[in-house]
């Protein structure tokens, strides 16, 4: 445990996805008791208490009792398969259902959590290849994904009702090693096929797995942290810049185009992941003084890339 870091219940819903393995680890260094929440039978593994929740048997209010936050990161991941009509109600769905559930289990706790931590994506704001957004921006996006974020961000604010402090990590494209977004981009590369994809203008908003931990983590033990908070580097780029960038750290060359039509014909409406982006700011974050351990997109792929071999 860090000096001066009091020890706390935490209760994380999508644990065993890709963020919540990375929150897992810097929260079980920092010495915190830690409830992960499961469709599976409730057990205990590597000093970890798995809780069963979202079954038509589950009693999981036991077990949370006395938890000092919440952080819900459950739901469908965007990048499993084409959008079809089924997958987008998956997507969708998941995310509304276990956000009401994780309310309705707040409610019935006899002492309150402090906070909320709830995940959300920067997809809320509209793409531009001009705009440049900050938490301060009121609208929201009125197409699949920014309908989905806005609706998913207003069920978690019921949490406020109960006194709960909520915060909302609005998460940009999020870069691992093995997960996440990167794998996919690093293919054409490491097939020496590796281009701008689309038109290259549209910006990509990007942020380091480890920084992602550490975001939500400060935002569970700073009490300033309320309401929305960009989870993204500070220094944004362009599709371009960043397959250019990708390819000078791979030692690769960057020079066959992917036309957008072609992202359109093989991911439908899921190509919009990466031929529109947003300009997004993590302004919250830094006005709080959080500092980002890898705010360089070299610096980031350098540790994804090369400090693993």
């Amino acid at each position: 445990m860090k000096k001066g870091v009091l020890l706390m219940k935490i209760v994380i819903a999508g644990g065993t996805g890709f963020v919540g393995k990375a929150l897992i680890k810097l929260a079980q260094e920092n010495g915190h008791d830690l409830f992960v929440l499961t469709r599976r039978t409730s057990s205990e593994k590597n000093g970890i208490h798995y809780v069963q929740w979202l079954q038509h048997d589950s009693l999981p209010i036991e077990a949370l009792e006395g938890a000092d936050a919440f952080v819900n990161l459950a739901g469908v991941s965007l990048n499993n398969g084409r959008w079809t009509r089924k997958q987008k109600k998956e997507i969708y769905w998941s995310r509304m259902n276990a956000t009401l559930e994780i309310v309705r289990i707040m409610e019935e706790l006899t002492k309150k959590p402090k906070v909320l931590v709830n995940a959300s994506a920067v997809g809320i704001y509209p793409t531009s290849t001009e705009a440049i957004y900050d938490e301060g921006f009121a609208d929201s996006a009125t197409d699949f994904l920014g309908t989905t974020v806005h609706d998913w961000e207003r069920h978690a604010k019921r949490a406020e009702q109960l006194g709960i402090r909520v915060a909302l990590a609005r998460f940009g494209v999020i870069l691992g090693r093995k997960s996440g977004a990167l794998p996919t981009m690093l293919l054409p590369y490491q097939m020496h096929v590796g281009g701008t994809i689309g038109s290259g203008k549209q910006w990509l908003s990007w942020v380091h797995i480890e920084d992602v931990a550490r975001a939500l983590y400060f935002a569970i033990i700073h009490e300033k942290i309320h309401g929305p908070f960009n989870v993204t580097a500070p220094h944004a780029m362009r599709m371009k810049e960043f397959g250019q960038t990708i390819a000078m750290v791979m030692n690769r060359r960057h020079w066959m185009p992917v036309p957008s039509f072609a992202m359109r014909l093989a991911l439908g409406e899921q190509s919009s992941l990466v031929l529109e982006g947003q300009h997004v700011l993590p302004t919250v974050l830094e006005k709080h003084h959080f500092t980002f351990k890898y705010p360089n997109l070299t610096q980031a792929l350098e540790d994804l890339l090369i400090a693993q071999n």
